[in-house]
This record gives C-alpha cells, structure tokens and sequence, in this order.
C-alpha cells in the first residue's frame, strides 16, 4: 500500500477546522446583527438564503468527488477558461468536498436553523411554532441537499465546470 495515500494530513485537518471556526463566527455575527435591526419577513429570506447556500455548497462538494478529470484535462489544452481550474479542484476533491460540504454546507445548516428559532420565538411564545419553524427549516435543507446529490451525482462534470469557470473569473485563469 501507499503510504503517502493513507496518510492523514493533521495540517488540512487543523486548518480546516480553524476555517470552519472563523466562518461560522462571522456568518453568526453577521446574521445576529443583521437580524436584530430587521423585521420578520427579511428574516425568513436569510433563512431560506442560508438554506440554498447550503444546498448548493452540498452539490458543488458531491459534483468533484464524482466528476471525470479527463474531461476537464482536455479541455485545459485546448485552452477553455475555467478547466484548469477544474483539474486543480478534481485533484482536491477530499479538500474541496470537505470544504464545501461540511464547512460551508453545514454551517449554513446550523445557522439557518438557529435563526429560525430566533424569528419563531419573535412570532410566538408558542412552543408548536417553534417546533414547526424549525422543523420547516430542517426538512427543506434535508430535502434540497438529497435533491441537490442525485443532480450532483448525475451532472458532476457539469457543475464541477460551471464552479470552477466562476472561480477562474476571480483568478484571472485563462
């Protein structure tokens, strides 16, 4: 066996952990204080933003664990803006997937469901309200996410190119 593969990076590991610290902390700033001047009705639109990004980070990690590197090589000689990119978060995937999906994915996850408590407990005292709320929130970011991996799992190279096209954007990869 390969020793190098089986391996496992403590750094990434650290790294992504103090990642996951530092982007939860400014999203539940950000969402307190964005939430404590703002009425009920935009609090439930960053609840349902936080769901789709949720989701969408969900199919981003699932569309690079399963899309085909070949495509994305080929395409890189012939130059197609966005597929070197593709090839450099292919070769990544456990990092972009654990990224995508556990950090940002679940962070929305959380989040989306502690802001919904805050904007249940604002509509009501009312313990039921509460429970349906977030159980509101949970079902649809449990029912987007299983939608979102079969279309990942189907159209991985798809997304994979269209994730890493944005990027190459902000990169200047040509």
């Amino acid at each position: 066996m390969n020793k190098a593969k089986n391996k496992i990076d403590h750094i990434w590991v650290l790294k992504i952990t103090l990642i996951a610290f530092i982007i939860s902390f400014l999203l539940s700033f950000l969402s307190d204080n964005i939430l404590s001047n703002v009425g009920i009705v935009v609090g439930i639109v960053i609840v349902f933003i936080f769901i789709i990004l949720g989701v969408i980070f969900d199919i981003i990690g699932v569309a690079v664990t399963t899309a085909d590197e070949k495509q994305f090589h080929s395409m890189s000689a012939r130059k197609v803006r966005g597929s070197k990119t593709a090839v450099y978060l292919k070769k990544n995937a456990d990092k972009v997937s654990s990224f995508c999906n556990d950090v940002i994915g679940d962070i929305c996850g959380v989040i989306s469901g502690s802001v919904g408590v805050v904007i249940a407990l604002e509509i009501s005292q009312k313990l039921i309200i509460t429970l349906l709320f977030t159980s509101l929130i949970a079902s649809l970011t449990i029912g987007g996410k299983a939608l979102g991996k079969n279309i990942a799992i189907k159209k991985g190279n798809q997304i994979l190119f269209i994730f890493a096209k944005t990027l190459s954007l902000f990169k200047g990869d040509k």
